[in-house]
């Protein structure tokens, strides 16, 4: 692996000064106390697989957070508040969706880009109700992290590299992609009805049903409920997710049951689990061990590793493991963070072996 991340760190060079920051707010006061804010977010990125037998590289926009851009309205309404949210991703070329033999184009922005038209009232008693394209209440159960390094590390493993393929030990290239054996299954965004409980000890429960609004010619109902907890304790701070999803297509269940931890303290010590199992095959264990420090005056620095062993994914006894380690930079006073990753993924069946396939992204994001 070292002679490919030599080639791909002087590369990776080129890519970091893609994006040149500014520093802007574009928020909007009316007079009845409400307020109209425009933000988005930039994240260009140098990407480069090496899959045993070709090395792929691209500039690519990073899946772990993706270009976008949105609109936040919020306006007291009675004794609660309404908002309204709309947001959708540029449709730059995905890191999540170049292979060793396909290339999207550099920008092909469509529907399916839209991520948020949501519609919400927060009673402030009674809870917290939503209408519209968003967030079902299992979104993010998975993925809780606090280490500051999910712009290349997090238990989306898909989002680095998910659409390349294994090649078998004699080197042809297999139908079994990335992103295939490293489910997470954390709950997506979803045309839905979604209600969140008024936190109760730092508990809340969430629940949600809904429909795939963006794709054509698809009859997918997704239900899920969720149960969320966070607590600051003397040294530190903890959050905790558990949830459950159903996706019934066309009278076919799919269960899934998943759940996360995370506890950062003061020191900037920092650990992070999830694992899940799918009704009908399919499970895995997520493990991230991290560090934040002050080092520089211009900003926070973290680091982690982390570790994915996922079984049963692709065929009855097969195996699943990938390795990271990664770094992410924040420049307070560009608003912006700059990021390195390494992944390693192994894959394995009972009849077939495949060569490991190790991938980077280093790049930046800028918000505004």
């Amino acid at each position: 692996m070292s002679a490919f991340l030599r080639t791909s760190m002087v590369s990776a060079a080129v890519a970091g000064c893609v994006a040149l920051p500014v520093q802007a707010e574009m928020k909007y006061d009316n007079n009845s106390g409400g307020s109209v804010r425009i933000y988005g977010q930039f994240t260009p990125t140098f990407q480069s697989v090496d899959d045993g037998v070709t090395s792929t590289s691209n500039l690519v926009d990073n899946s772990h957070s993706n270009s976008r851009v949105g609109l936040w309205v919020t306006q007291p309404m009675g004794s609660g508040t309404f908002t309204f949210n709309f947001e959708t991703a540029l449709g730059l070329r995905a890191s999540d969706s170049v292979t060793q033999t396909f290339t999207p184009k550099g920008v092909d922005w469509s529907r399916t880009n839209l991520r948020k038209i949501d519609f919400a009232y927060d009673s402030g008693t009674y809870g917290k109700f939503y209408l519209g394209q968003g967030s079902m209440a299992t979104d993010g159960v998975a993925d809780t992290d606090l280490s500051d390094t999910s712009l290349v590390l997090y238990n989306g493993i898909g989002d680095s590299a998910g659409s390349f393929t294994f090649r078998t030990t004699a080197g042809t290239l297999s139908t079994v992609s990335l992103s295939s054996v490293t489910s997470s299954f954390d709950g997506g965004r979803r045309g839905r009805l979604r209600y969140d409980s008024p936190e109760f000890s730092g508990f809340t429960v969430s629940v949600a049903a809904g429909e795939e609004v963006l794709v054509t010619n698809s009859n997918d109902e997704f239900y899920d409920i969720a149960l969320r907890y966070k607590n600051e304790f003397t040294g530190g701070k903890m959050i905790s997710n558990l949830g459950f999803s159903r996706r019934d297509r066309n009278g076919v269940d799919q269960d899934d049951t998943f759940g996360s931890f995370s506890v950062l303290l003061d020191s900037g010590l920092n650990a992070s689990m999830a694992g899940g199992s799918r009704d009908g095959g399919g499970d895995y264990f997520y493990g991230k061990l991290g560090y934040k420090g002050d080092w520089f005056a211009f900003g926070q620095t973290a680091l982690a590793v982390d570790i994915y062993d996922g079984s049963n994914f692709s065929t009855s006894g097969s195996s699943t493991r990938v390795y990271g380690i990664g770094a992410v930079q924040t420049i307070d006073s560009l608003n912006m963070e700059a990021y390195l990753g390494l992944r390693s993924y192994e894959f394995s069946e009972v009849a077939t072996s495949y060569q490991d396939v190790d991938s980077v992204l280093f790049g930046a994001r800028w918000k505004f």
